[in-house]
């Protein structure tokens, strides 16, 4: 290939680049800013917690029952060498359990000293909404629930509240665990 050949070449190309160009939609035109976050299910609700929040997702370990404590104590278990305290979030909430116990997760929450499972009925993996479907003063109809959620996104008929977790270990009630 001659040099006046490869020159041709290249205004070529760039000729064809910017014939096309035109054809591209705008990016500002298609833009949808989203928010994403680990969605799940306690009893009916349909929950959303940020990605921040959540350490991990486990299946429901072994655990050891641990005596005088409320029924939404499950136990601890040996995770990969530290104790991790298991709590039924479902239960917590008075919730009635509608899964059974091979799709139960955990959602495994590390904050500072905190280090601590919670027990959901089913993950369903990272879930991704638009800002726009955000809604602060959307009711949740369970009371309890409500305390430790900051609003909901409304998605595919569905509001998924978002659930805080750094609302529920801040909570005093939580750590009532007593029978």
């Amino acid at each position: 290939m001659s040099d006046t050949s490869s020159f041709d070449y290249l205004l070529e190309l760039s000729r064809r680049c910017h014939v096309g160009i035109n054809a591209l939609p705008s990016a500002r035109d298609q833009v949808v800013m989203s928010w994403s976050g680990v969605g799940f299910l306690l009893g009916e609700h349909y929950c959303v917690a940020a990605m921040d929040d959540i350490a991990e997702v486990l299946t429901e370990p072994a655990s050891t029952r641990l005596p005088g404590v409320k029924p939404w104590v499950r136990g601890v278990a040996n995770v990969r060498g530290r104790l991790l305290p298991l709590i039924d979030l479902t239960i917590f909430l008075g919730e009635a359990r509608t899964t059974e116990q091979r799709q139960r997760r955990v959602l495994v929450i590390e904050k500072g000293d905190t280090y601590l499972g919670l027990i959901v009925d089913d993950v369903f993996g990272m879930q991704h909404f638009p800002v726009d479907k955000y809604h602060l003063d959307s009711a949740i109809a369970n009371e309890r629930l409500a305390k430790y959620a900051q609003g909901a996104y409304e998605h595919a008929d569905r509001n998924w509240a978002l659930f805080r977790p750094n609302q529920l270990i801040n909570d005093t009630d939580f750590y009532t665990v007593a029978a």
